[in-house]
């Protein structure tokens, strides 16, 4: 009767989203201060005051025409702010009309696949990987390649990543810091990728697109720094948000960065446009526009998520769990103690600790946790991890 493809899809559907669910259950039978849950990336931080003193400014402006339409790439002065905050950072010269303003960085990955794919072309992802990826490019279309990372450290594997790539090869997502295991990519790999791709386009006469999914770049740990895909990868397009940065998950926005070195990118930024509107995103919201323009050098405090992943990542250490200590973003991805990681959740749950399995993110085997939550929360479920591990022993 309905889409066969969709309700296909939703048997597949996400494990985050299944744990908080499952949560919101326990929150109802204990309270939600005996309940701890790790299951989603949903920051508890709370937005710079600059940013609230913006959001009650505009949304209290009294100028005419603050809800019209704009044109779908969003306002001209956003996108200049935009435009000239990334033309500092990476030290590459970008022009405003490279700019899409996005209803956050889902909504700009699917634009830009639907803007980049033919039908069966392959989108490679790096296992493990964000699960929405999947339908991301079903959406679009196209096949995703999933590639195994090295095991452990989740860093990449460069021989699995070039027997990957075929004649079909369109894309490459690459999300650094990554989640679900907070890995940096390091340069001299990506430098390596980057190889590796030139000498397989010319190979099979194509070209292959970098899709850079960027939201926890600016979440970064010690003294960590985050390569630039743009100076790396000549076909880059960088995907960015707020929800992380200013912790604005809520609101939706985003922006799309066509790199100005990639052939024919006011092509495509064409494309990127027509796909923004016709996909039903139409434009980003006017009054978030005008808060990022406002704050656009406003940033959350990553000490703040520092301080957490070490409290978190100490204990469970201590107590004998094996995990990649994390350099950015707010997630640890643990090693299950039980080859069935699904189960291993189930026992977490019997302390209402609610955490996400690691089949959620293509790799059976481990389990997430986001510590994007409050300290007293991770402070008060340490004693309750104690009595987990103690099944174990």
């Amino acid at each position: 009767m309905f889409s066969n493809k969709t309700i296909t899809s939703l048997e597949k559907s996400s494990w985050i989203r299944a744990m908080f669910e499952e949560g919101n259950k326990l929150r109802e039978l204990y309270g939600a201060e005996n309940v701890y849950d790790f299951s989603l990336g949903n920051p508890d931080v709370e937005p710079p005051k600059a940013v609230k003193d913006a959001i009650r400014d505009i949304s209290n402006s009294k100028e005419k025409g603050m809800h019209k339409y704009m044109s779908n790439g969003g306002y001209e002065s956003t996108k200049k702010a935009v435009a000239n905050m990334m033309s500092k950072e990476y030290n590459i010269k970008i022009p405003s009309s490279n700019i899409c303003m996005v209803t956050g960085a889902a909504a700009g990955i699917n634009v830009t696949l639907k803007s980049l794919l033919n039908d069966l072309e392959e989108v490679i992802i790096f296992k493990p990987f964000f699960a929405e990826y999947l339908f991301y490019i079903s959406h679009a279309n196209g096949v995703p390649v999933i590639v195994d990372t090295k095991k452990d450290t989740f860093t990449i594997d460069l021989e699995n990543f070039a027997k990957a790539i075929t004649k079909k090869t369109k894309a490459i997502i690459i999300n650094s810091p990554n989640n679900p295991t907070g890995v940096v990519y390091c340069e001299e790999d990506l430098i390596k990728m980057a190889i590796i791709v030139k000498e397989k386009e010319e190979e099979f006469n194509t070209n292959i697109f970098i899709i850079s999914d960027e939201p926890y770049t600016k979440i970064v740990f010690g003294n960590i720094k985050v390569p630039i895909m743009m100076k790396i990868f000549e076909k880059t397009i960088s995907i960015n948000s707020y929800s992380k940065s200013l912790s604005l998950p809520g609101e939706r926005i985003g922006y799309i960065t066509v790199s100005p070195l990639l052939p024919n990118n006011q092509l495509l930024m064409s494309a990127i446009l027509f796909n923004n509107r016709t996909l039903g995103f139409v434009n980003a919201p006017a009054i978030q526009q005008r808060i990022v323009e406002k704050c656009i050098n406003e940033l959350i405090d990553p000490s703040i998520y520092e301080e957490r992943r070490d409290l978190l990542y100490n204990h469970l250490i201590s107590l004998g769990f094996s995990c990649q200590k994390p350099d950015g973003a707010f997630y640890l991805f643990m090693k299950s103690p039980e080859e069935d990681e699904v189960n291993f959740v189930k026992q977490a749950q019997k302390f209402n600790i609610l955490l996400v399995p690691g089949r959620g993110f293509g790799q059976p085997g481990y389990v997430r946790l986001s510590y994007c939550i409050s300290k007293d929360i991770i402070k008060r479920a340490l004693p309750s991890f104690t009595k987990l591990a103690k099944l174990y022993k």
